[in-house]
């Protein structure tokens, strides 16, 4: 629980905090617990405004994360509601107003909202006070509400929200929704670079591409705790990781139509030049301006490698401004000597191994989705061959947060 001194040093760094993060996912999850710890909240939850409904993207409960084993992620599902006056989060986005609510159980008979009691009922937790804020952007649109539950006192009994929390809240709530503004037009960019990739390959939709960098995000992050490396490193490379994810296949767009599209396999000449997408992909970020750029190239260009260094890896070691193999050979020959092992970076590794489980498993308009044993087979087949070991190992255990991963991205692709 954070003193008040240490709310007021808070306030003044935590623009500077927010800003560093670009990732919008990364982001949501720093502001939901910047927001519980100001107000000692157990629990909460964003929405973000999509015209006429909300889309509850994120959420955290002390509670019950403490009933799950240590390491385990806790699984929530998305939604929407519709923006009006019936719910607590639609009412105060159509109106702009806060609500503080002591016992969502026990609401005033003259309100047109009330309390859905689904999750409670469903989980065992017992919701009861709630605070809901607005978060509005600097011209006074609602970008998003946050939702936080049980203020809680120094021995965890659960208390009404205060004035004083409603205050700093909204002082918090506009901080944040600066933020958020700044990562929501990082991600739309992001998404029209997707959108110009997908108008020439059908398979890389928005999807898809979240899914991979949040499976990705998921299999670093165990992999890093396992390392013991510092909290503040892991949210670093969790935001880069994620942005660089997304783009793993953005080099298709300056592959040939008669070869992104052709229906049947692709022949030995064809298959080469489609190989030329990880080294044109790199391409695009050979203008370092950030750790992004620099982990975007990195993704783009070692996405296909294998970890035995087989022959069906690729591009291997190569000049990425020239394409020329570093050793003097050709591609078209398959001489070019290839990475293997920890000649591959990490974030290649993970991309490759997350960018393969989702184009198996997801259903797309043309195709269903392959049985999730054959799946699990296949991968746990691969381990050592084509995927880093530790890796398969990690995302083996991990794999219910890599299913509801799956579901809160589903589409058809």
């Amino acid at each position: 629980m954070l003193s008040e001194k240490e709310k007021l040093e808070s306030i003044a760094s935590l623009g500077i905090e927010l800003n560093k993060i670009n990732d919008l996912d990364i982001l949501l999850e720093r502001v939901l617990f910047r927001a519980r710890q100001w107000v000692n909240a157990d629990a909460g939850s964003i929405y973000i405004n999509d015209g006429e409904k909300l889309n509850f993207v994120y959420t955290q409960n002390d509670t019950l994360q403490s009933q799950l084993s240590k390491g385990e992620k806790l699984i929530f599902s998305t939604f929407s509601i519709p923006i009006n006056d019936k719910s607590i989060a639609g009412y105060v986005a159509l109106t702009g107003q806060a609500l503080n609510l002591p016992d969502v159980y026990n609401l005033p008979a003259d309100v047109s909202y009330h309390f859905s009691s689904q999750f409670d009922q469903a989980s065992g937790y017992k919701t009861i006070s709630v605070l809901t804020i607005p978060l509005k952007t600097s011209k006074g649109n609602i970008l998003g509400i946050l939702q936080i539950i049980n203020a809680q006192d120094e021995k965890e009994r659960v208390i009404p929200y205060t004035k004083d929390d409603e205050k700093i809240m909204y002082h918090f709530a506009g901080i944040a929704a600066i933020a958020l503004e700044r990562a929501k037009l990082t991600r739309s960019i992001i998404m029209r670079m997707i959108s110009m990739a997908e108008l020439r390959d059908p398979m890389e939709t928005g999807a898809h591409v979240n899914r991979v960098a949040s499976y990705s995000v998921e299999i670093y992050e165990k992999w890093a705790k396992r390392r013991k490396i510092s909290l503040e490193e892991i949210d670093k490379n969790r935001d880069i990781l994620r942005m660089a994810a997304m783009l793993h296949d953005v080099g298709k767009i300056a592959t040939s139509d008669m070869i992104l599209k052709k229906p049947g396999r692709l022949n030995e000449e064809e298959f080469a030049v489609m190989k030329q997408h990880t080294i044109q992909g790199a391409r695009l970020f050979l203008d370092t301006q950030s750790e992004f750029d620099e982990a975007a190239g990195i993704v783009s260009l070692n996405h296909h490698e294998r970890w035995d260094g087989g022959a069906r890896g690729y591009p291997g070691h190569v000049e990425v401004e020239t394409g020329e193999p570093i050793e003097g050979k050709t591609l078209d020959n398959q001489a070019v000597k290839l990475k293997k092992g920890e000649e591959i970076p990490l974030f290649g590794r993970i991309v490759a191994l997350a960018d393969v489980y989702d184009a198996l498993s997801s259903a797309r308009c043309y195709k269903e989705a392959w049985d999730e044993e054959k799946i699990l087979s296949i991968i746990k087949e691969e381990s050592g061959k084509q995927f880093d070991p530790e890796l398969v190992e990690i995302f083996l255990e991990i794999f219910d947060t890599i299913k509801s991963i799956q579901e809160r991205y589903s589409s058809c692709d």
